[in-house]
């Protein structure tokens, strides 16, 4: 017997007055698919790390990411920000120890 895994997603925001990321969606599934779907419709950047969605799993709904999370976070955030930019730095940076 084969176990089929359910696949995980987590939305996070972040604004210029925001302390940290925020978790703004999470879901397993159904869900899962929709938010990276919707995700992919508006043009956001989908990365997908198994270990880094179970750590954001555990975060609530409307809560900033934990302290331990914040050099992941910032790592994939400005890796992303030079993609945007139009500097292909490589693939994208590797969930630290925590």
């Amino acid at each position: 017997m084969s176990e089929t895994r359910r696949q995980n997603a987590v939305a996070l925001r972040y604004g210029s007055n925001d302390a940290a990321p925020r978790v703004v969606a999470k879901g397993s599934g159904l869900v899962a698919e929709q938010i990276i779907e919707r995700a992919r419709e508006a043009g956001i950047f989908v990365h997908e790390s198994p270990e880094m969605v179970a750590l954001l799993m555990q975060v609530d709904l409307d809560q900033h990411i934990p302290p331990q999370l914040y050099v992941a976070i910032a790592e994939l955030l400005a890796w992303l920000y030079r993609v945007e930019s139009g500097v292909m730095p490589g693939p994208p940076p590797a969930l630290p120890s925590i």
